[in-house]
């Protein structure tokens, strides 16, 4: 089947939308993956407190590093929930996955808000997040990927980057809802009651997010390309895919999702602790730094999307990939001042090259997969990614700081990585613009 034809058949269900359906798809999609990265956003922002409230140690810094070990842990089930919700996907559609996600992820995270402390019960307190935290991951994954499906295969062809930007969009604008929500509570409240339970209110209000969304999404219709592949299942006319090109693009997606996870994660989680604990910042300015960046970073992503759609896949993402290389230790050393322009200038250059592997990733989840196994592929692909490499990058980052006293050492992980994805992907990745994303 030629590129002209699958346009034709992807671009035709879309034009029969109303503007009020096309908006409510966006939305939809939109508010739920929003609750999700508002969850990460948070606890990433009150990661000190967390460790004070439920492994107090008298130590700060192993405070610090228990709270970040246990956010690590929710990307340990993420690949466990790929196998189960990616098989409902691909058999029952994009939207059952992302209704079920939605509802999970917000009871989760309310609960959160809810758990007593380990002054209260003890080492219940601990084992209890941990738990949930596990529970959390194996929703938030399959969210992630649900999404860029959904709004991929709704996309027209021409226009898949700049619909994909909207999923990495509202991802960062939960970052900044995050950190002016943090900055607030920690401007208005005293330290002993933001301590005690101010840090709370925003896990608790994940359950009128959920809510929300769920009223949203339940209106929704599946993909236009999925319905396709529901038509050749029934005509028995499904194209095969070989073992080898699932493999190759299982390849490619640890690469791309991997240092687009690690650079997110420095980015929204741990560069603000990294200025208000190590740099030594005031914590109050360090959110507003993170949070101004954050508006940039949400205003990158539709800029990205639309140069992803002109250019290609391939420029866009070499792009972010060499960017984070040369600039990681040059941001590390101007953060290291603790002052507030020079760290702001740091962070927003960073913030365009994570914008740049972040649209692209979300677009090739959708265009390296064959549609049949789109949902489990990108999903588990995409899980082991964060499980292996991003949920546990702010630990590193912390540790490497603590191991070697030097300021500029988180930057090394990110080279790495970036270093490991360039020569995976370098030959590997072909051009996969305007390609038919209904094949297979």
């Amino acid at each position: 089947m030629d590129t002209t034809s699958a346009e034709k058949r992807t671009d035709a269900p879309l034009t029969t939308l109303s503007k009020a359906d096309r908006t409510r798809r966006m939305v939809a999609v939109g508010i739920g993956n929003f609750m999700e990265w508002f969850d990460f956003a948070i606890y990433g922002y009150f990661a000190a407190i967390i460790g004070a409230q439920f492994f107090p140690s008298g130590d700060p810094t192993a405070e610090m590093l228990s709270s970040l070990a246990v956010f690590a842990v929710g990307f340990i089930s993420r690949p466990f929930g790929a196998l189960v919700l990616g098989p409902i996907g691909d058999k029952f559609g994009r939207k059952t996955v992302l209704m079920i996600t939605v509802l999970g992820m917000g009871t989760i995270t309310a609960l959160i808000g809810v758990i007593p402390s380990y002054a209260s019960i003890g080492i219940a307190a601990p084992i209890i997040i941990v738990i949930l935290r596990l529970a959390q991951g194996a929703f938030a994954g399959s969210e992630w990927t649900s999404a860029a499906a959904y709004i991929g295969e709704s996309a027209p062809t021409r226009k898949r980057a700049i619909y994909a930007s909207m999923v990495t969009a509202t991802a960062g604008l939960a970052f900044l809802v995050g950190t002016v929500t943090a900055a607030v509570l920690t401007a208005v409240m005293d330290e002993s009651s933001l301590n005690s339970w101010g840090w709370r209110v925003p896990f608790l209000a994940s359950i009128i997010m959920a809510v929300v969304a769920i009223y949203i999404r339940r209106k929704l219709v599946d993909t236009p390309v999925f319905e396709e592949v529901e038509r050749k299942r029934a005509s028995n006319t499904l194209e095969p895919t070989s073992a080898s090109a699932k493999a190759k693009a299982f390849i490619m997606t640890l690469a791309f999702a991997g240092i687009f996870g690690v650079s997110l994660y420095y980015l929204i989680t741990y560069m603000n602790n990294f200025l208000s604990t190590a740099a030594g910042m005031d914590r109050l300015d360090a959110l507003i730094v993170c949070g101004i960046v954050m508006a940039i970073y949400v205003a990158f992503n539709p800029l990205v999307g639309i140069l992803t759609d002109k250019f290609g896949r391939r420029p866009v993402l070499f792009t972010g990939l060499i960017g984070l290389i040369v600039w990681s230790i040059p941001a590390f050393l101007l953060m290291s001042t603790a002052n507030m322009l020079l760290s702001g200038i740091a962070l927003t250059i960073f913030a365009f090259f994570v914008a740049c592997t972040a649209v692209v990733n979300n677009v090739l989840l959708v265009e390296v997969f064959p549609a049949s196994i789109r949902a489990i592929g990108s999903a588990i692909g995409y899980n082991v990614a964060y499980a292996a490499l991003a949920g546990p990058g702010p630990l590193i980052a912390a540790a490497l700081v603590a191991g070697t006293g030097l300021l500029i050492s988180p930057a090394f992980y990110v080279i790495v990585i970036a270093i490991i994805a360039l020569a995976i992907l370098v030959p590997m990745l072909k051009e996969t613009k305007g390609i038919d994303i209904s094949h297979g």
